[in-house]
């Protein structure tokens, strides 16, 4: 896909547009390359590229992005523009299915029901334990309520909920949890008014950093994150 010619090595450039669909950031993205083009020259051959790609897997995974994690065991990488059903982009996002099951929706609703909602909210102090018993880390399951809460009060709704549920099992399943919503995760009640195509901004840009972590339960991860969601 990168290396279209079949020249059997892939220029820096060419490789950055590739790599940046991973939802990396920038500085991760740096020292994967730095590890995998050995020699400074600006270009992988196949052998490097392939150590660049294991790494991605690597930092999606939440390891170490150095050469020891290299020998680990890690799902594929994913990117953005795979045909995985989690992963459409975001262009016809009101015609993809919604990737929560109907029997397995029934289930998180029952979870949700026993958390004694309140108008048909869950404050972030009722999800979090239930968040918490997941033995998931704690920076997952930050970014498992960042993605979920998607309209941004600080409450789940029936629907962010079972988002929230499918993220957790997709985790202890060893699923990377994706940096930004999937379409096919936002659950169609919520995906008139989303028109952008693609990823969802993590903070609306009207709210400042301030008022944004006061939405969030105190998961204790919040403050590591605040240069990210300037």
């Amino acid at each position: 896909q990168v290396d279209s010619a079949n020249a059997g090595r892939v220029l820096a450039s060419d490789a950055a547009v590739f790599l940046k669909k991973s939802g990396l950031t920038d500085l991760v993205l740096g020292k994967i390359w730095d590890l995998a083009d050995t020699d400074g020259k600006g270009i992988l051959n196949k052998q490097e590229f392939f150590v660049a790609l294991r790494l991605v897997a690597c930092a999606q995974n939440g390891l170490d992005v150095s050469l020891s994690s290299l020998n680990l065991p890690v799902p594929p990488p994913r990117f953005t523009d795979t045909s995985s059903p989690l992963l459409l982009s975001g262009t016809a996002s009101s015609d993809v299915p919604w990737a929560v099951k109907l029997e397995d929706k029934a289930k998180y609703d029952a979870i949700f029901d026993s958390l004694n909602p309140v108008n048909g909210l869950l404050s972030g102090d009722k999800v979090k334990p239930v968040l918490l018993n997941s033995k998931l880390p704690v920076d997952i399951l930050g970014r498992v309520w960042e993605l979920s809460d998607i309209d941004r009060d600080g409450m789940l709704d029936r629907d962010e909920f079972a988002v929230a549920m499918f993220l957790v099992y997709c985790a202890l399943e060893k699923e990377p949890v994706p940096m930004s919503l999937p379409a096919a995760l936002v659950p169609p009640s919520k995906r008139k008014p989303i028109s952008v195509p693609g990823a969802m901004p993590l903070i609306p840009p009207s709210t400042s950093t301030k008022e944004s972590h006061q939405s969030l339960p105190p998961v204790g991860i919040l403050a590591a994150k605040t240069p990210l969601t300037q």
